[in-house]
C-alpha cells in the first residue's frame, strides 16, 4: 500500500497549520469484513472477499478498510453547513484473471491498482453532496473516475443509523476499454473486438450502522450499480448491473 504513507506524510504537514488549535482524540478501532461481489462478466461466479479492516481517524487524518483521506480546513458556512475538502487514496479491486468465467479465457489479466485525488463535500440539514475526482496512480487502467452524489443519514435509534446514497460515475475511455475491451490479439470467433468508450455509471446504495455499544459495531453496504451502454455492448458482459454486498464488525478501543 504505497499511497498510504505518502498520505500520512500530507497529514503530517497539515497539522502543522492546526498545531494552535486544540486536539480532538483520535478514533481507533479494528475488525474484520467480507465483500461479496457480482461482477457483470459472463457466467462469472459470485466472488467473496474476507479483510481485515483497521479505522483510524483524527482531525487531520482518516483511514478506514482500503481507503484514506487527508482533511483540508473545513469552512464552516452557518451553524449547519459546512464543507469539508480533502485529499483522497483508495484501493480499487476491479478486473479479473482469464479464469474466472468461460468467456475471458485467452484474455490478458486486468488488474486492480491504487487510485488518488481530492473530493469536497457540502454537509447540510436537508442532503449531504459530494464530489470526487481520483485516477489510477498504478497506471494499470490510466483509467480516471469523477463522482457525483448525495446522501442522507436517518438516525432511527441511539443505535441504528440508516444511510441511503445515489450516485452518478463518470469513467474515462482508457478505464472503459481496459475493463470490457477486447483487444484485436484477444478477439476469437465467439468473442469479438470491441472498444469501450466513456461511460456513466449510476449507483444506488444503502448504508446501515448498529452500534452495540461505544466498542462494538457492526456495519452493512448494499449497492447496486446500473451498468451504461458502454458496459452492457460489450461481448464479455450479459448482465445490466453489478450488485455488491459488504459486511463489517468493528471494535473500538
Amino acid at each position: 500500500m504505497g499511497v498510504v504513507p505518502r498520505c500520512v506524510v500530507a497529514a503530517s504537514l497539515v497539522s502543522v497549520v492546526f498545531a494552535a488549535q486544540a486536539e480532538t482524540p483520535p478514533v481507533w478501532g479494528i475488525g474484520v469484513g467480507v465483500i461479496s461481489t457480482q461482477k457483470p462478466y459472463q457466467d462469472s461466479d459470485r466472488q467473496y472477499t474476507p479483510i481485515p479492516i483497521l479505522h483510524y481517524e483524527n482531525r487531520y487524518f482518516r483511514f478506514l478498510g482500503t481507503a484514506a483521506e487527508v482533511k483540508l480546513p473545513a469552512l464552516h458556512l452557518s451553524e449547519t453547513q459546512q464543507l469539508n475538502i480533502g485529499l483522497i487514496a483508495r484501493y480499487d479491486g476491479a478486473g479479473y484473471s482469464s479464469d474466472d468465467a468461460d468467456i475471458l479465457k485467452e484474455m490478458d489479466k486486468r488488474k486492480g491498482g491504487f487510485w488518488g485525488g481530492a473530493g469536497i463535500e457540502w454537509q447540510n440539514p436537508v442532503v449531504d453532496l459530494f464530489a470526487d475526482w481520483t485516477h489510477d496512480l498504478s497506471g494499470n487502467s490510466s483509467g480516471q473516475r469523477l463522482r457525483l452524489g448525495a446522501e442522507k443519514s436517518w438516525h432511527l435509534s441511539e443505535q441504528f443509523t440508516l444511510t441511503p446514497r445515489l450516485v452518478a460515475s463518470r469513467y474515462n475511455s482508457s478505464y472503459a476499454d481496459y475493463y470490457y475491451g477486447v483487444r484485436r490479439s484477444e478477439a476469437r470467433p465467439w468473442r469479438p473486438a470491441y472498444r469501450a468508450d466513456a461511460m456513466i455509471n449510476t449507483e444506488i446504495g444503502v448504508r446501515s450502522l448498529y452500534a452495540f455499544n461505544e466498542h462494538h459495531s457492526l456495519m452493512v453496504d448494499v449497492e447496486m450499480t446500473l451498468l451504461a451502454s458502454e458496459i452492457k455492448d460489450s461481448p464479455l458482459v450479459d448482465r445490466t448491473n453489478e450488485n455488491r454486498i459488504f459486511m463489517s464488525y468493528l471494535y473500538y478501543f
